[in-house]
């Protein structure tokens, strides 16, 4: 049986794929009049889907009643504009339970993390993904990294899964990714939506378009949505000019600020959007803030990425 009705359900327009940050008070509760905000913000500068309480909104970090708080303000905030995707992840049981959670929230689809801990087998890995996905009736995308790295014979049983209707790639191994596209288009005939889901994802996507997958995440969204959206467009383009200028001039500098520091794919992030005016508050432990340093430096990124862009016009 084929997930394509599901698919169908998922349409994702064009544009960048928007994962918000969780905004988090002076006293660390659920800053949902923030995270309105920021989400609404990200609508309206053209995001393609919000992908609310994924990896850079802390889906580690939240309560299942936060986690399902904030699943909810995403969707009001996106007032149904775009689809509305909430992560789902730890052991099956929990996964299950974060899955009907962003049901009864109105989320339109689910992106399923890797399971908690465990180093799991193959058949293991499908037997959790067909669980989590009969839990509910909305779509889900299986997420690849970390300890969920599956053969293309395993995709193509999850493409064969009712309710699976995508992959999300966060390991990087494109002779993997090319064979696992291969073998699901051999095998399964419809639709499924393919993603590449690694950190800052536009320094990757010209290799991974090269494979046929156009859709990313993008983090840089979050704080610099304008850069985002003219990279999108330019690599849509064939504006091969843009795209090598905004790689060299900021996000090649972005990238290896990032790797400064461990976590820093998330709290650099969070500190980006503070420094673009909207207070988000810190990241929650075991994550922590970037080194004050490093916070002027990636002012210094974002100032040279809008000059980038001014440059343009």
């Amino acid at each position: 049986m084929t997930s394509a009705p599901l698919a169908a359900r998922l349409r994702i327009p064009s544009g960048p794929l928007f994962f918000p940050v969780t905004a988090y008070g002076p006293d660390g509760s659920v800053d949902l009049a923030t995270y309105r905000t920021h989400v609404r913000g990200g609508v309206e500068a053209g995001a393609a889907a919000v992908f609310a309480c994924c990896g850079t909104g802390e889906f580690h970090a939240l309560a299942p009643e936060e986690f399902e708080v904030c699943v909810r303000a995403a969707v009001e905030a996106a007032e149904g504009r775009v689809p509305v995707v909430a992560g789902a992840g730890y052991g099956t049981a929990l996964a299950v339970r974060y899955a009907r959670l962003a049901e009864a929230a109105g989320a339109e689809g689910l992106l399923a993390m890797p399971p908690y801990l465990v180093q799991a087998a193959q058949e293991g890995l499908l037997r959790h993904y067909r669980e989590v996905a009969a839990a509910t009736s909305l779509p889900v995308v299986v997420y690849q990294r970390d300890n969920a790295v599956f053969t293309p014979e395993t995709v193509v049983e999850l493409a064969r899964t009712e309710g699976i209707i995508g992959f999300k790639d966060g390991l990087g191994d494109l002779d993997l990714m090319q064979r696992i596209v291969s073998a699901v288009r051999t095998e399964v005939p419809g639709d499924f939506l393919y993603f590449n889901g690694l950190p800052t994802a536009e320094q990757t996507q010209l290799a991974y378009r090269g494979i046929g997958i156009t859709l990313y995440s993008s983090a840089v969204f979050c704080f610099a949505p304008e850069i985002a959206v003219a990279f999108y467009e330019a690599l849509g383009a064939g504006d091969t000019a843009t795209v090598q200028r905004l790689l060299d001039g900021f996000y090649r500098p972005f990238v290896e600020l990032r790797a400064q520091g461990r976590g820093y794919a998330v709290s650099l992030v969070k500190a980006g959007v503070r420094l673009r005016g909207l207070d988000v508050g810190e990241v929650r432990p075991p994550l922590h803030e970037p080194a004050e340093d490093h916070v002027k430096q990636l002012a210094q990124v974002i100032e040279r990425g809008y000059a980038l862009l001014e440059e343009d016009m």
